[in-house]
């Protein structure tokens, strides 16, 4: 599915860029994509604690069908502009609003907790070879078939894969008590992130740091414009994070983060920045490739880490919730800092724009080493969790 979705962005972005010519209307694909998020991540959460996780997947990935589906319609009347593109991007991130936080809520269900840090750095591993996959993938079929209309119809094929495979899954089942639809019940997950101050340092570091550091909106300006490339190349940029980020999940796999993850964390996410302003400085299509390659690998540890704080210390009862406020923060982080890389870039041009987003990330580590001393301290990754019914009351109290 993941990689479906790679390969659709892909195209997306050559398409709307080669219509247009601005860098602002890359910006204006992630925005469409995260402005549903705001609106709805509240409600996909206290979905995805309220009904059945693996039905919501399952509609949702036929959602994503359709959605590619309606970029072919688009694509095959030739248009000529991106309105209708933008239309359906908010489509799609309507579905993702609720696709997101029930699949991430169900991952702790198929693995037992003793071992569910190595099963996050495996499904890190899984998602990061996807994302290797689907743009290199996307590039040469975008290529192949001349345009974008082939690359949304083997999305198609593979959003139906995915439903096939979802469907053959085996998920243990937890009876989990019905609450009310209320405010209070709704900003559950809200309250437990703030209340547990070291969850709250870990996703909000990730929320800035990549908000500000993130280039993969520019990357068809890159690869057009100052490393002279073309589709081919695009999709090798944008598989450049992935093959970093799958071989360091693989290595974290093997050998577990055992002690100082605050400390660790804090230098990779300062390594993410470092490694995006030499990706922005360089006019070589290796030393580019080899810095992305380093962004990837430096921005998996954070993942590894967040993800596994969240899952582990958070009971089911309130794990859709809390996903869903993870799941905006990290969306905000991507979809809305290809936004914002898409502003400054078209305010102070391509190559300032991402040398100060890995300056402002390299800011940012500094502050939040100083505003947060519980992830700075952290030690080890595994938490207790508390009984579910802690959980809820500590919500009906907020």
């Amino acid at each position: 599915m993941v990689a479906g979705l790679e390969i659709l962005s892909v195209a997306v972005g050559w398409q709307v860029y080669e219509i247009t010519r601005r860098p602002l209307d890359l910006g204006y694909v992630g925005l469409a994509q995260f402005l549903p998020n705001v609106f709805l991540f509240l409600l996909a959460g206290h979905a995805a604690d309220r009904f059945s996780r693996k039905g919501i997947l399952l509609l949702c990935n036929l959602a994503f069908a359709l959605c590619c589906a309606l970029l072919i319609v688009i694509t095959v009347r030739g248009p000529h502009n991106v309105k209708p593109i933008y239309a359906v991007l908010v489509l799609l991130g309507i579905v993702r609003s609720f696709n997101s936080p029930a699949g991430r809520a169900l991952l702790p269900l198929l693995v037992p907790a003793e071992v569910f840090p190595n099963a996050v750095a495996w499904n890190a591993t899984m998602f990061q070879s996807a994302t290797i996959l689907g743009p290199a993938l996307g590039g040469l079929l975008y290529a192949v078939f001349g345009g974008p209309a082939g690359v949304y119809g083997v999305s198609v094929i593979a959003c139906f894969i995915a439903t096939v495979a979802l469907v053959r899954m085996r998920v243990r089942t937890i009876v989990r008590a019905k609450e009310e639809f209320t405010v209070r019940t709704v900003l559950a997950g809200l309250h437990y992130i703030w209340t547990h101050k070291l969850i709250l340092g870990a996703i909000s570091l990730d929320l800035f740091a990549v908000l500000l550091g993130g280039a993969v909106a520019l990357l068809p300006v890159y690869a057009r414009e100052i490393l002279r490339t073309g589709p081919w190349g695009l999709g090798l940029l944008r598989a450049a994070p992935g093959v970093g980020a799958a071989v360091m999940a693989i290595l974290l796999a093997y050998r577990p983060l055992r002690q100082r993850v605050g400390k660790i964390m804090l230098f990779c996410v300062a390594g993410f920045g470092l490694f995006t302003i030499i990706f922005g400085i360089s006019h070589s299509l290796i030393l580019s490739l080899i810095s992305l390659v380093l962004v990837g690998a430096s921005d998996m540890v954070s993942v590894v880490v967040r993800g596994t704080l969240v899952q582990i210390a958070t009971p089911d009862a309130v794990r859709g919730r809390v996903n869903a406020v993870d799941m905006i923060f990290i969306g905000a982080s991507n979809e809305l800092g290809e936004f914002e890389s898409g502003v400054t870039a078209h305010l102070f041009g391509t190559i300032p724009a991402v040398i100060l987003g890995g300056a402002g990330t390299l800011i940012v580590v500094g502050l939040w080493a100083w505003l947060f001393p519980d992830l700075r301290n952290a030690n080890q990754l595994t938490l207790v969790q508390e009984q579910p019914s802690d959980a809820i009351s500590d919500a009906q109290r907020a």
